[in-house]
């Protein structure tokens, strides 16, 4: 029997994380940031001094959109990238004074859209479910790591 649209876990999914980044897309319009903006300076207020690559690939976005994002966030004051002191190839990425506050108050924000997520469970189903949600990414990283690697047409 082949499921139906409806019956495809993938799809709700998809739809969730859909909704979920336009609710963080209108809690971060009055900080004039959107999400992938948020997600870069958030992971600089964990850890600064990431490198654009690093930070492309906690964020998982591609190297070229980490560049943009990084140039917007840097012309608006918000992030300054230096030379490694070691490594001068490589540009560390660090939140100016003005991008911290920002991005906190921002913070608030999402916080509050992540917490009308949470507040749907008892704490024990939130639990539940984030097991659920990793056994779904322990699948599907099994799945791509065995995949066969298709190699381009010629």
């Amino acid at each position: 029997m082949v499921p139906t649209k409806q019956e495809r876990l993938g799809q709700h999914i998809k739809r969730v994380e859909q909704l979920l980044n336009s609710a963080k897309h209108a809690a971060l319009r009055p900080f004039k940031m959107n999400v992938p903006q948020y997600s870069v300076m958030y992971a600089l207020l964990q850890e600064p001094g990431l490198s654009g690559a690093v930070l492309a690939r906690r964020c998982m976005v591609t190297p070229q959109t980490m560049s943009s994002v990084l140039s917007t966030l840097e012309s608006r004051g918000l992030v300054e990238r230096k030379p490694h002191p070691i490594h001068s190839h490589i540009l560390e990425a660090r939140l100016t004074r003005t991008g911290r506050a920002l991005v906190q108050r921002a913070d608030a924000a999402v916080d509050e859209v992540e917490q009308a997520l949470t507040d749907c469970f008892e704490p024990a189903e939130a639990e539940r479910f984030l097991e659920q949600l990793a056994r779904c990414a322990d699948a599907l990283e099994a799945v791509q790591s065995t995949a066969p690697r298709k190699t381009p047409a010629r």
